[in-house]
């Protein structure tokens, strides 16, 4: 498997500057002596991963067990990212690798899910023959009825985007499980609109997923024995759910006033046990509040880091890209952050280079917020035009290839400076760390994260997975806190 990542030119997760649409998950053994066997790969973002496991639950009631080697399977299911076109040609490659294993097994069943599948429909049958089924993200619990279709001899495809679905009734089977972390999904779909981005077209209208259902997930997972939650939404802080309307666009025009939001989600959450940590992903600038932030406040067991996503410094190009906020909006929810919850809470940031028209003396204003925030990480890429977006439709690509490189690179340089500044203000300091398992270089030494978010490793001595433990750091690179546990 090492080598077929390294031939499709995946980025691992370890990497904070990677790119975050080419992160790689394959489904792990699950051997009940079912009589098919279905093999996933996922790609992207941590919402695919979650989908990926609600897709298990459903194949697995329908009697498949869940297999990490695809020269096994009956069905294989590739979950796809759409969010640049590299994560699509990373696909498209994959298939052509499956398509010489096809060819010696053509009872094999593939199938492409989610974001990619949703943008190309049935057009992703024509272009890729050896694909047999195609599903968009809100059709997963029509898949036993589209794989009979193709047992039977015809292709299929089911893209209907949903105002209504959340997946809120099925548990999810956990995939690639450390049996310490896990994600929650809290809602699903996007209502912003940015400029550059497809996700409102491959995953709908924004809809809250009914939040008992979210608390009762959490505290099956905790008397499970996991110590770590992560909600997980495209826009979390727009979370809005009442027992009438859990699509907001339609409860925002009602005259609904019992309204749970996002951050009573979040205290409701965070009450199922002060052992259970919670995080969640991701903010938008425009939505974060102050009683979100009050709340987080509150409770230490949930997390203090908060991805917050930027895409540019400059105003004119945010306002370009439909982000509906400004430089100075974005300045002031840091320092609210910062002011209500404190200096080390750990912030990160998505950034894009080089968008539409965005010039050198713009590109420059990205690298002063920069500077103003100091994020502890970030996800960094250059502009890249995705067909049926506003700003495909709108915009010319006009910034030249060499520029966007060049400007990415700035970028980068910028995010590991502060990186290790930040890093540094760590050192000498105890942190409370949750493990999560061996570092991944050596089977002496345990690895965990503490409340920012940040990796930290030290000498195993006789801790084990899933336990709370004090660390004093004492040193660091610009992705890593190293340190001895203080007994």
């Amino acid at each position: 498997m090492d080598n077929v990542i390294a031939d499709i030119d995946i980025i691992k997760d370890s990497d904070q500057t990677a790119e975050a649409c080419e992160t790689f998950k394959v489904s792990e053994t699950e051997d009940t002596g079912k009589e098919r066997k279905v093999y996933i790969e996922s790609y992207g973002c941590q919402m695919n991963f979650a989908d990926s496991e609600i897709v298990s639950s459903i194949m697995k009631k329908e009697g498949f067990d869940t297999t990490s080697d695809f020269n096994e399977a009956d069905v294989v299911f590739l979950n796809t990212c759409s969010i640049r076109e590299k994560a699509e040609q990373t696909v498209r490659k994959r298939l052509s690798q499956f398509n010489k294993v096809k060819k010696s097994r053509p009872e094999m069943m593939i199938g492409v899910l989610g974001c990619m599948a949703e943008r190309l429909k049935d057009k992703l049958l024509e272009e890729e023959k050896i694909v047999d089924l195609v599903v968009g993200p809100d059709a997963y619990r029509d898949l036993p009825n589209l794989v009979q279709t193709v047992d039977n001899g015809q292709k299929a495809v089911n893209t209907f985007l949903s105002r209504e679905e959340t997946y809120a009734d099925i548990s999810p089977v956990r995939l690639n499980s450390n049996g310490v972390t896990a994600f929650i999904s809290i809602m699903r779909g996007c209502d912003n609109m940015c400029s550059f981005c497809v996700v409102p077209f491959t995953r709908g209208r924004e809809r809250s997923r009914d939040p008992h259902s979210i608390v009762a997930e959490a505290q099956d997972l905790f008397d499970k024995g996991y110590k770590e939650v992560t909600l997980l939404g495209q826009n979390v802080d727009s979370y809005k759910w009442s027992e009438e309307i859990n699509n907001k666009a339609r409860l925002e025009k009602s005259d609904v006033t019992e309204i749970i939001n996002f951050a009573n989600l979040l205290e409701m959450v965070a009450k199922v046990s002060p052992e259970l940590r919670v995080r969640f992903s991701t903010s938008h600038p425009k939505d974060i509040t102050d009683e979100v932030l009050h709340t987080m406040n509150k409770y230490e067991n949930i997390c203090n880091y908060i991805h917050l996503p930027a895409q540019s410094g400059n105003s004119r190009v945010l306002e370009l890209m439909n982000r509906t906020y400004t430089r100075e909006w974005y300045m002031e929810r840091v320092d609210a952050i910062r002011t209500i919850i404190g200096e080390d809470c750990g912030i990160s940031s998505d950034m894009i280079a080089g968008f539409c028209t965005e010039t050198e003396e713009e590109h420059k204003e990205t690298l002063t917020l920069m500077d103003y925030v100091k994020y502890d990480f970030s996800y960094m890429f250059f502009y890249s035009e995705r067909p049926g977006t506003l700003a495909a439709k709108k915009f010319e690509d006009d910034i030249p290839l060499d520029v966007k490189k060049r400007r990415l690179s700035e970028i980068i340089a910028k995010q590991q400076e502060h990186a290790f500044a930040r890093n540094k203000r760590d050192l000498g300091k105890v942190h409370r760390v949750l493990i999560e398992g061996f570092s991944k270089r050596s089977d002496e030494d345990l690895q965990g994260r503490n409340t920012a978010n940040k990796v930290v490793i030290f000498p195993k001595k006789h801790y084990q997975k899933g336990q709370y433990v004090d660390v004093l750091v004492d040193d660091c690179s610009p992705a890593t806190l190293f340190g001895k546990i203080v007994d």
